[in-house]
């Protein structure tokens, strides 16, 4: 019979013969046949089946064997012996190696014709030691598929107890080698169906015996946390993961973190690999084992872990958005990812670029799961630029592609920031290394955020762009002081501050014309200083108390009527202030103990609006008359009683450089909190300043300082109008009607011009936290200046008509405007400056500089001069200098190189340090703290600054 076969199948003769003839062969198989015949006829179906010239031939090899082992079952397992089947895997058959996979596909074809037969147990030992060396040698996916077939259906062969659990093992590992070079997607699909055929055999392995489960995963963590950099292990391992219990992702998570023997580095390499798994598309439950790790570590405080990791994998996880397949989990763990990485802006903004194209392309992608996604993304970057506001030119972009989605309250925004974020703002992180940037396109280089020093970093580069500090002569000076105390060793910040408080005609080897006149005056007091007159008149006796006292900022207040809505019980209604009972607002860098503490919070849904507020409108409430009465009364000397007086203040020497703050923080007695004025005030381009000037026979500020009752004191001018209380009634009008400016005929009055320096804008919802950045640029006393103003647009007191009617009319092409965020340095323009507060509601104005600047055929009388020139603009260093500088920055990038390999050691294995709750250790007020707050490493530190 088996020749008959052999010769039908290689003969000529046409197919329908062929077949007929192997049917007539197949029904022989019911008649008596002899063992003879049934082992040669198993030999040559074996053959066939696998050597087979073509399909017909393996198809009637199967065929033949199968019909002939059904009847005569006792010859085929004699046939198909412990011998036999050991050199089929040891050896392979004839040209097949014995990896080949048509063996195992023979091998299992054959375990299931003697299903039922005793002689499957006998070959299970057998084939349990084989199925391990076969594992052992790291077969490629294909082989392991059919493997994982024969013993999912013979779970009998699969290697038991010490021996099951080395297989385990030996198994995971295989899976680290599944790599998959193809590229069309019928192969991937083959590939990933392979992958998933060997997982589904670990599972029936784990659940059938469970003490193979936690050695199967310790050689998980194995695998990922090497860092040999030879060996990349496969994704393919993120198809175990949807197989381990979820009830086990507490106590495992809580083994890996506490480990001791887990290094820094290995844990680092773990959690990178895992976010890897991200990319396989049928694994469940990955983004639940990967935010569970990340929150692991951060429960013992592995901040650098995370920071590392989050940094260096943020945007591809972001990356992964794109494939819907995997969208939904890459979201999950992005989100975590951002709003626990609360100390620096730095995570979100590395995909900030890629928000708006992405954007528009759920936008525009039609499926029907993307317009659910697009909400749930916009969500995410709301809250995200909530946190880390004042970054305008990075966010407007953002804000008009989702200007259209439904946007979140800020209840909704505070509870969403709270949930995930690492630290409070009681804590501080451990100094990690620091990245040098050079210059920006700008050419200008900003200031690391060193932690709480954002204020301070936008008011040196405020006083860089707006004043001469910079110049080489001025910095020489100021850094020199000329009476040393041995004895008293200060700090650099008291030396500096000594240096420029010192008179400058005290310094011999620096002449200087103004201070060779011998009025005494500081570097600070040339620049900044100006004198302010306060008149405070009895209106009983008309007795008038004058002094004349110095100032080098105004504190400009607002006025009840502007901050307020129609009255004290609609407070809680205004649009431009913080609810009545609210405390801090987790916003910028605001800690979450604060937002716990607050009430209701007010929603960000505000509407942009024109500014009703100016400048100049805060100018002028400063300077109008108040009338002293009730609990504010004045107590008169000739009266020696309290009376209602009337109190008028003037400038009277007007500053080289105006500078104003604006109170926008006040106190809620009802609520004893702290609250932030949100008003959107108009910032003019140029504005003037009233200035009174005393005739030429007038004295009366040396004659009546000697009745004031305030000491003449540097301090006793700032912050005046936090003591404004205004009456409800007329003010400057005494009780008999008459004007209480009485010597307003000795008194000419001057509009002083000046135009717009710099401003430092405070992002957040409170005075105890929040985010500082600065707008600047250079400007010089002839800058900008407009002689001829437009026409009025709005009835203004005389005291701010030109700044009201010149604020949008002046020429504003302002191309070197410059912004300002610690390091970050972009360009920017006048119009984005005058839109900050409309568009992003946090971001106020707060600090102005104003340049004073000469009027066309007026000579000027002030500001520095050098060498008999005013010193104006940006002008090039010294060659000294700059060689300098250039010498130190060369000495620092070679110590830099030279402890590069240390210092990354040292960064993979430092733990940060925190202070204990409760610490009293509070953030400065209004500075970005490492909870929060943008500008960028929080946690850097830096050994020198050359700015």
């Amino acid at each position: 019979m088996d020749k008959i076969l052999e010769a039908l199948v290689s003969s000529s003769h046409p197919l329908t013969v062929k077949r007929a003839i192997v049917k007539k062969v197949m029904e022989a198989a019911e008649k008596e046949v002899t063992e003879e015949q049934c082992q040669a006829l198993y030999h040559l179906t074996t053959r066939l089946i696998l050597l087979g010239e073509d399909a017909f031939q393996r198809q009637v090899g199967l065929q033949v064997q199968e019909a002939y082992a059904r009847y005569h079952r006792d010859e085929f397992a004699r046939f198909f012996s412990k011998e036999y089947v050991l050199g089929l895997l040891q050896q392979g058959y004839g040209s097949l190696d014995r990896r080949d996979p048509a063996i195992l596909d023979f091998l299992h074809g054959s375990l299931r014709l003697l299903i039922s037969c005793p002689a499957v147990l006998e070959l299970a030992p057998l084939l349990q030691t084989e199925v391990l060396r076969i594992i052992c040698e790291r077969p490629e996916p294909a082989t392991c598929a059919k493997l994982a077939t024969i013993l999912t259906d013979f779970p009998q062969c699969v290697p038991r107890e010490k021996a099951g659990v080395l297989f385990c093992q030996q198994l995971v590992r295989t899976f680290a080698y599944f790599h998959c070079p193809a590229t069309e997607e019928r192969e991937l699909r083959e590939y990933v169906t392979q992958v998933t055929r060997v997982s589904v055999l670990l599972q029936g392995i784990w659940k059938a015996a469970p003490a193979t489960l936690l050695p199967s995963l310790q050689e998980v963590f194995a695998i990922i946390s090497s860092t040999d950099p030879s060996f990349e292990p496969s994704i393919a391992l993120a198809s175990l993961v949807q197989h381990i219990p979820l009830q086990m992702i507490t106590v495992l998570i809580k083994s890996l973190t506490t480990d001791q023997n887990v290094k820094d580095a290995s844990m680092t390499q773990a959690l990178c690999r895992m976010i890897d798994w991200l990319s396989w598309p049928l694994a469940n439950h990955v983004d639940t084992w990967v935010i569970a790790l990340l929150k692991g570590l951060a429960a013992v405080q592995k901040f650098t872990i995370l920071i590392d990791v989050t940094l260096l994998k943020i945007e591809q996880v972001f990356n992964r958005l794109w494939y819907p397949i995997v969208r939904q989990g890459a979201l999950v763990v992005l989100s975590h990812m951002l709003l626990s990485f609360q100390h620096s802006p730095e995570a979100f903004h590395l995909v900030v670029p890629h928000i708006v194209p992405l954007i528009k392309s759920l936008k525009t992608d039609g499926l029907p799961t993307s317009k659910t996604f697009l909400l749930q993304f916009a969500e995410l970057v709301h809250c995200m630029m909530y946190q880390y506001s004042g970054f305008p030119d990075l966010y407007d972009s953002i804000l008009e592609s989702i200007k259209e989605l439904p946007k979140p309250n800020e209840e909704k925004i505070k509870f969403v920031l709270n949930q995930s974020a690492w630290t409070s703002q009681s804590n501080s992180f451990a100094s990690g290394l620091l990245k040098i940037t050079g210059k920006s396109e700008t050419g200008k280089t900003g200031l690391v955020n060193l932690g709480n020093t954002c204020y301070m970093n936008s008011i040196i580069q405020i006083l860089f762009m707006a004043t001469e500090l910079h110049e080489e002569e001025k910095t020489l000076l100021a850094l020199q002081v000329t009476s040393p105390k041995p004895e008293t060793p200060t700090t650099s910040a008291e030396t500096l501050h000594n240096a420029v408080s010192q008179p400058v005609a005290d310094t011999p080897p620096h002449p200087d014309p103004v201070a060779a006149k011998g009025d005494g005056r500081t570097l600070v007091e040339r620049m900044f200083g100006g004198r302010l007159s306060t008149a405070i008149r009895c209106l009983q006796c008309h007795s008038l108390s004058e002094k004349e006292e110095p100032f080098t900022d105004l504190s400009l207040a607002f006025c009840p009527s502007m901050s307020k809505c129609h009255g004290p019980n609609e407070e809680h209604k205004s649009s431009s202030t913080v609810g009545p009972c609210q405390g801090a607002v987790n916003g910028g860098s605001e800690s979450s103990e604060g937002s716990v503490k607050e009430g209701a919070g007010t929603r960000m849904e505000r509407p942009v609006v024109e500014p009703t507020l100016s400048v100049p409108d805060l100018v002028d409430y400063f300077l109008a008359p108040e009338i002293l009465e009730n609990e504010n009364c004045y107590f008169c000397e000739r009266c020696a009683s309290l009376q209602r007086a009337e109190k008028v203040m003037h400038v009277v020497t007007a500053p080289e450089y105006l500078i104003l703050t604006l109170l926008r923080f006040s106190y809620d007695a009802t609520c004893h909190v702290r609250r932030k004025i949100l008003d959107n005030v108009g910032i003019p381009l140029h504005m003037s300043l009233p200035l009174r000037q005393h005739g030429i026979s007038a004295s009366l500020s040396s004659s009546t300082a000697a009745t004031s009752s305030s000491s003449d004191s540097p301090e006793s001018g700032e912050n005046l109008a936090k003591k404004l209380k205004p009456s409800q009634k007329e003010d400057g009008m005494t009780e008999n009607g008459t004007n209480s400016e009485t010597n307003d005929s000795d008194l000419e009055t001057l509009s002083v011009p000046y135009v717009l320096s710099s401003v430092v804008v405070h992002s957040g919802m409170s005075s105890e936290s929040g985010h500082y950045y600065s707008y600047g640029r250079n400007v010089s006393s002839t800058d900008g200046y407009v002689a001829s103003p437009c026409p009025k647009t709005q009835e203004s007191s005389e005291s701010s008509t030109a700044s009201q009617e010149e604020m949008g009319c002046a020429d504003q092409k302002s191309t070197d405007w410059f912004l300002f965020n610690d390091s970050r340095v972009t360009f920017t323009n006048f119009e984005s400056l005058q839109n900050v507060t409309g568009r992003f509601p946090k971001d106020t104005a707060y600090v102005l500089i104003y340049r004073k600047q000469e009027v066309s055929g007026q000579p000027s009388n002030s500001g520095p001069v050098v060498n008999g020139s005013r010193l104006s603009g940006e002008p090039p260093l010294q060659k000294e200098l700059m060689d300098a500088i250039t010498k130190d920055n060369k000495l620092f990038l070679q110590e830099q190189e030279l402890n590069a390999r240390a210092r990354a050691l040292q960064a993979t294995s430092a733990s940060c340090s925190f202070r204990p709750n409760g610490s009293d250790d509070n953030e400065p007020p209004g500075s970005c703290g490492p909870s929060g707050g943008g500008g960028g490493g929080g946690f850097n530190t830096i050994s020198r600054l050359v700015f």
